[in-house]
């Protein structure tokens, strides 16, 4: 009996610990049960650790004022006063995509002239960041996080085959709110922007709350994979914002980790805006496009069919409105085949052109032939070195430093094709020069 009442006495306390507990270990089910464990729930739990808030600062000084500099002047005994250096701190977001290398992706402009970046973990953690490699005509950069190692990292989707009215997360810093979550759904694909530094083609619009400090942040699906950057918003409405493909972001991260740039692309044509009166004259009711007035051989527009008189309307379903539209049009692309709308002889017609690398060989010789002069670099800049006869540049004259083009500065052989690049199409260019110590203007006509 004794035995038997000491099994009872242990079954009755076991009993009164369990019902001591019974809303938590009877009535609770699991949280991974519970419908508040929605498919978005679980996308955040998956993707937040790996989602990071940027700290840039950039250092600057402040001019002494008139009233300080007199002081200094004619009081010397007083303490001489020193330009005072500033910081200027701004927010971001950004992702880490390579966990064992520290490697973070984010926008450009969010780190564009930063002297300091400090990336911040949800776990706590802070690391320096280097710059490893930036993409203004994308809006991409690739930082680089001293001593982290076995970071956790957000998988990449695929942008591809995103359906309009698809649910997205996005996750960012705004105002300093560290890891915001917002949802939304795919608004739209392919959507083109103007932003500070250009064009911006192929975007994601959703309606997912982007605001400041969301910026390089994430766009997720609804299984935590990294489908976007966010990047934009239009300030014009509520609900509005815009997101960079991930498979673009791919190729450009992937570009800038071999230590190149990606290539601006061009079909090889000359081309000119097409103005209401040329338009008139042409019997069209629009006069959006441009009118090309040259192709230059074995180039992709040559292989399609493109010639002179030809009017380009549209790439991808954006209106082309003028010359620097179809630059900055082509400048955002990454080499997959383009649908342009074409206006033929009167009749209206699509093709399928695959662009090319605008290669600094071609572009060095089209400059050449284009703009008649050559360059050298010297420890003072850009000297002119030769200048073709009777040619546009016929003004120039051989050591003439050259310091910019059409206020676009150029430093150096790479620069100065940048500007070549930006200003093919144009009819003519300011250029600034420095020639006997003195600086000069000199307008070239094209």
């Amino acid at each position: 009996m004794d035995k038997l009442a000491m099994f009872m006495r242990y079954l009755l306390c076991g009993l009164v610990l369990i019902l001591s507990l019974y809303p938590q270990a009877l009535l609770a089910e699991p949280i991974s049960s519970s419908p508040r464990y929605t498919p978005v729930v679980k996308a955040v739990q998956k993707a937040a650790p790996a989602v990071v808030n940027l700290t840039c600062t950039q250092i600057t000084g402040r001019r002494l004022s008139p009233l300080e500099l007199f002081f200094d002047d004619f009081f010397p005994g007083f303490p001489q006063r020193r330009p005072q250096m500033q910081k200027r701190a701004s927010l971001g977001s950004g992702i880490i995509v390579d966990g064992k290398r520290g490697l973070v992706l984010t926008n450009a402009h969010v780190i564009d002239q930063s002297d300091e970046i400090m990336v911040h973990l949800q776990d706590g953690r802070e690391f320096h960041a280097i710059v490893r490699g930036a993409e203004p005509d994308f809006d991409i950069a690739v930082l680089a996080l001293k001593g982290a190692h076995n970071l956790p990292e957000l998988p990449l989707g695929d942008s591809q085959d995103l359906l309009p009215g698809e649910t997205v997360i996005a996750i960012g810093n705004p105002f300093g709110f560290s890891h915001t979550v917002t949802t939304g759904v795919v608004s739209a694909k392919g959507r083109t922007i103007h932003s500070k530094s250009g064009m911006l083609t192929d975007l994601i619009q959703t309606d997912a709350a982007i605001n400041p400090g969301n910026s390089g942040g994430p766009l997720l699906n609804l299984e935590g994979q990294l489908i976007g950057i966010n990047t934009a918003v239009d300030t014009r409405a509520e609900g509005i914002g815009f997101a960079i493909p991930v498979n673009k972001a791919r190729r450009v991260m992937e570009s800038l980790m071999g230590e190149s740039r990606i290539a601006p692309f061009w079909l090889g044509i000359l081309a000119e805006d097409l103005d209401g009166q040329t338009a008139w004259a042409l019997g069209l009711e629009q006069n959006h496009g441009i009118l090309v007035t040259a192709v230059f051989e074995h180039t992709p527009a040559a292989k399609a069919g493109i010639t002179a008189g030809d009017i380009i309307e549209s790439i991808n379903n954006t209106i082309v409105g003028d010359r620097r539209d179809y630059i900055g049009l082509l400048k955002n692309q990454t080499g997959d085949p383009l649908s342009l709308n074409i206006r033929k002889q009167g009749q209206l017609i699509t093709l399928k052109i695959a662009p090319e690398p605008f290669t600094d060989n071609t572009a060095q010789a089209l400059l050449t032939e284009r703009w008649g002069f050559t360059v050298r670099e010297t420890r003072r800049g850009l000297s002119i070195q030769a200048v073709r006869p009777g040619g546009p540049a016929s003004i120039l004259r051989s050591g003439d430093l050259l310091l910019a083009v059409s206020a676009m500065p150029v430093r150096n052989q790479k620069e100065l094709l940048q500007a070549f690049r930006r200003e093919r199409m144009a009819n003519q260019i300011l250029l600034q020069i420095v020639r006997g110590g003195r600086s000069y203007y000199a307008r070239i006509l094209l």
